[in-house]
C-alpha cells in the first residue's frame, strides 16, 4: 500500500484535545480501554470462527500481553485477535468515534450476539493519548491477502498510515510516554492498574518487561506441556525433573465467580471470591448470588459483611462491571443507597453507560436494575426467615442496622420486608412483628375475674366491682389497645426496674437500641394502622396497678392532688405533674414516666441539634410525671405527715430516685443526693 498522510477526521466537532485531557478523571484508565479494545478483538475472531469464517491454528492461545520497557519508555499492547485492513484502520482510527464494535455487531447482528463486545464509543483508543506524545499502530487483519498496516500519531490531529511489517493477525499497539507519565512503564505499576481496572477481563492477560532475562523452574517430566521450553534434565532421587523457562502466568481471572451458575459454586468458592476481591479476611455473614438474563442481562454476587462495631458497615464495597471489565465503585444510580454497606461485585452488560465509560447516563433503565437489586435482597430475606430461621436470628443484629434503613428508604422493600423483621425480647427471643402483636395479653386470671363480675386487688384476691358493666367495656378496651401496642426498650440497665415489673406482671418488651430503631418503628406505625410502639417507661398501665373501687380510686385522685402541691413547693417546680398509684408491686416507692409524643420530641430535637432537650436532664418536661406508690411506706409517710419536718427531705429522694431510673443526675444534683443520703443514713443511725 502507498504511504499515506492526512488528518484525523472528527465526526462531530473537533474533540480531539478534549479526549486528549479531559474525556477521563483517571489518567491510568487508558490500561483498561486499549486491552478492552484487544479483548473485543479476540472475541470478534472467535465469534468468527464459531460462524466457520476463520479457522484458529491448532494451540493458539487467545491472550493481550503488555510489555514495558523503561529503557525505551514505551508500553505495548499486543492482541492476536481480529486485526485491521488499511480501510478498517482509515474508519475505525482516522474518523474518531465511529465505533468497530457498533459497527461489527450491526454488520452480523442476525448471526451472532452481541453480548462480549465491549466497546461502544470508538473513543478508547485515543485514551493513550492522555499519556503518550506518540501512538503507532501494527496490525494485520485475519482476512485473506490482507496487507499488514503501520500507523503512527504524534498527538496532534496530522496522522501517517503506510504498509507494515506485522506478520501475526492481531494487533499492536506502541505508546511512547511522556515524561509526566513515565511511571507506567514500571512493572509494577502496571501490575497493579492491570489488576485494578482488568482482574476479571474475558481473555487473558500478560504482564512482561521488554529485555528481561528469562526466568526459570524446575518440574516434574511427567507434568511437561508442549509448550515449555526445557532448559536442562536433572536427575533427581532416581526422578527425572526439567528445567524449563518459567510458565507466564496471567494477571487476570476470565471466568470470575458471578459468570458461573450458583449451582457450580460451592461455599468455599465464595469465602475465596470474597477474601481474593476485598481483602478481608473475616468471614462474611452470607452471599446473595444474582443471575438473571430477562429483562436485561445481570449477574453478580452480594456479600453480607461480619461488622463488628456500628460504624464498620460504612465502608462497604460494590464494584460494578460491563462485560466483566471494571467500571467503578459504589454507583449510586445503579446499587440503592442502603445496600451501600455491602460487599460485592454486580456485572450489566445493559448499562447505559457515557463515553468514558465510567459513569451512567441517565436512563430509567437504571432505575429498573436497582429495584431488582432490592428485591433480590428482600427475597433472599425472607426466604432465610422462612426456611432458616435460626440461622437469620443469628445475622439478625448484624444486618439489622442497614435493613431497617432500607425499609426507610425504599417503600417497595419495607413492604416486602415487614413481616420478616425481627424484634429481639426480654429473654433475648427473636419475634416478627406479627409474633409481637400477640403478647401482652390481659392476664387470665384477671381476665377471668372481670367475666364473673369480679375484680381483683394487689394481693391477687376477687373483689366485687361496683360496676361490672362499664369493667367490662373498659377491659375489653384495654385488651383491644394491649393487643396493638409494643413496648419496647432502649437501654437494660437504665430501664432495669420497668424490666422486673414488666415480668412480674408476665409482659414482654423488645429491645430497640440502635439510632436508627426511633425512625423505623415511626415508619411501622405510619404504614401498618392500629400498630403503637411505646417505651415501656412512658406510661403506667393498670396491669401495674391495684385493682380499687371507684371510691378508693377518688380519694387517691385527692390525695394525690394533696401530694402535688408538697412536691411542687419542695422541689421548687410549679408545672411537675404527680399522680399518686397503688402498685402491685409494694418494693417500688416512686417512678417517672414520660410520653412517647414527649419522648420522640425530645429525641427529634437532639437530631437537630436544638438545645435545651439533653436526655440526661429530667425535670419538669412536659408529658413528665412523678408516679407515686402509694403502697409503699415512704409515700405513705409522706401522704400521713404533709407538714413534718422529714417531709421536704423524703419529697427530694423520692423525685432524684425516680430520675435516676432513666438516666445519671445531673454534676449538682448528683451532689445533692449523695450528701442526702448520708443525711439520711445519719438519722436512721441514731
Amino acid at each position: 500500500m502507498a504511504t499515506k498522510h492526512g488528518s484525523l477526521s472528527i465526526n462531530s466537532e473537533n474533540i480531539f484535545p478534549i479526549i486528549k485531557k479531559w474525556l477521563y478523571s483517571d489518567h491510568d484508565i487508558f490500561f483498561r480501554e486499549l486491552i478492552s479494545n484487544g479483548c473485543d478483538a479476540i472475541t470478534k475472531l472467535k465469534k468468527l470462527e464459531m460462524m466457520g469464517e476463520y479457522t484458529f491454528e491448532d494451540g493458539r492461545e487467545h491472550k493481550i500481553q503488555v510489555i514495558v520497557s523503561p529503557e525505551n519508555k514505551t508500553l505495548k499492547f499486543i492482541d492476536n485477535g481480529i486485526g485491521m485492513t488499511a480501510e478498517e484502520v482509515e474508519e475505525y482510527i482516522n474518523q474518531i468515534a465511529f465505533s468497530g464494535a457498533t459497527d461489527f455487531i450491526e454488520k452480523y447482528k442476525d448471526k451472532t450476539s452481541d453480548d462480549q463486545i465491549i466497546g461502544h464509543f470508538g473513543l478508547g483508543f485515543y485514551s493513550a493519548f492522555m499519556v503518550a506524545d506518540e501512538v503507532h499502530i501494527d496490525t494485520l487483519s485475519y482476512k485473506e491477502n490482507a496487507v499488514p498496516v503501520h500507523w503512527e500519531c504524534d498527538g496532534g490531529t496530522e496522522f501517517d498510515m503506510e504498509e507494515g511489517s506485522r506478520t501475526e493477525v492481531g494487533t499492536e499497539i506502541t505508546l511512547f510516554l511522556n515524561e509526566e507519565c513515565l511511571e507506567f512503564c514500571n512493572e509494577y505499576k502496571a501490575r497493579e492498574v492491570i489488576k485494578k481496572y482488568c482482574s476479571f477481563m474475558p481473555t487473558s492477560i500478560y504482564l512482561s518487561k521488554e529485555n528481561a532475562e528469562p526466568e526459570y523452574e524446575t518440574i516434574a517430566a511427567e507434568d511437561k506441556l508442549d509448550t515449555d521450553i526445557v532448559v536442562e534434565t536433572i536427575k533427581e532421587d532416581e526422578k527425572e525433573k526439567l528445567k524449563i523457562v518459567k510458565r507466564p502466568v496471567a494477571l487476570n481471572e476470565t471466568q470470575p465467580l458471578w459468570t458461573k451458575h450458583p449451582n457450580e459454586c460451592s461455599k468455599e468458592d465464595y469465602l475465596d471470591f470474597y477474601r481474593k476481591v476485598f481483602m478481608d479476611y473475616k468471614e462474611p455473614l452470607f452471599w446473595i448470588h444474582l443471575n438473571m438474563d430477562y429483562p436485561f442481562n445481570l449477574k453478580g454476587i452480594l456479600y453480607f459483611p461480619k461488622i463488628n462495631t456500628e460504624y464498620d458497615s460504612i465502608e462497604g464495597t460494590i464494584k460494578l462491571y460491563n462485560n466483566q471489565v471494571f467500571i467503578a465503585d459504589n454507583i449510586k444510580e445503579v446499587i440503592p443507597e442502603f445496600l451501600m454497606l455491602l460487599k460485592g461485585v454486580i456485572d450489566c452488560p445493559d448499562l447505559p453507560l457515557n463515553v468514558s465509560r465510567s459513569a451512567l447516563q441517565n436512563d430509567g433503565f437504571v432505575k429498573k436494575i436497582s429495584d431488582y437489586i432490592s428485591k433480590k435482597v428482600a427475597d433472599k430475606l425472607s426466604g432465610m426467615c422462612k426456611t432458616e430461621k435460626e440461622e437469620y436470628e443469628k445475622y439478625w443484629d448484624d444486618i439489622s442496622p442497614f435493613i431497617k434503613f432500607g425499609c426507610l428508604k425504599d417503600d417497595k422493600f419495607c413492604e416486602k420486608m415487614t413481616d420478616y423483621i425481627l424484634f429481639k425480647n426480654l429473654d433475648g427471643e427473636y419475634l416478627t412483628l406479627p409474633e409481637c402483636l400477640e403478647v401482652n395479653k390481659i392476664d387470665t386470671e384477671e381476665e377471668e375475674a372481670a367475666e364473673n363480675g369480679e375484680a381483683v386487688d394487689e394481693n391477687g384476691n376477687k373483689v366485687e366491682a361496683e360496676v361490672v358493666d362499664e369493667q367490662d367495656d373498659a377491659m375489653d378496651a384495654e385488651e383491644e389497645k394491649k393487643e396493638k401496642v409494643i413496648y419496647y426498650v432502649t437501654d437494660e440497665q437504665q430501664q432495669s426496674q420497668y424490666i422486673n415489673m414488666f415480668k412480674a406482671a408476665k409482659m414482654d418488651a423488645v429491645v430497640l437500641t440502635h439510632n436508627i430503631d426511633q425512625p423505623f418503628v415511626s415508619q411501622l406505625e405510619a404504614k401498618n394502622e392500629g400498630i403503637k410502639f411505646q417505651r415501656i417507661d412512658a406510661d403506667l398501665t393498670d396491669t401495674f396497678k391495684a385493682k380499687t373501687s371507684k371510691k378508693a380510686a377518688e380519694e387517691l385522685e385527692k390525695k394525690g392532688e394533696e401530694i402535688a402541691k408538697v412536691f411542687q413547693k419542695v422541689l421548687k417546680k410549679k408545672e411537675l405533674k404527680v399522680a399518686v398509684e397503688k402498685l402491685k408491686n409494694k418494693k417500688i416507692s416512686s417512678m417517672i414516666t414520660l410520653s412517647e409524643e414527649s419522648r420522640r420530641m425530645q429525641d427529634m430535637m437532639k437530631m437537630y441539634g436544638m438545645g435545651g432537650m439533653d436526655a440526661n436532664m429530667f425535670g419538669g418536661m412536659e408529658g413528665e410525671t412523678l408516679v407515686l406508690n402509694a403502697n409503699h411506706p415512704l409515700v405513705q409517710y409522706v401522704l400521713e405527715h404533709g407538714e413534718d419536718d422529714n417531709v421536704k427531705i423524703m419529697c427530694e429522694q423520692l423525685y432524684d430516685l425516680a430520675l435516676l431510673q432513666h438516666a445519671p443526675l445531673a454534676p449538682e444534683a448528683m451532689t445533692k443526693f449523695v450528701a442526702r443520703s448520708n443525711e439520711i443514713m445519719l438519722m436512721l443511725a441514731k
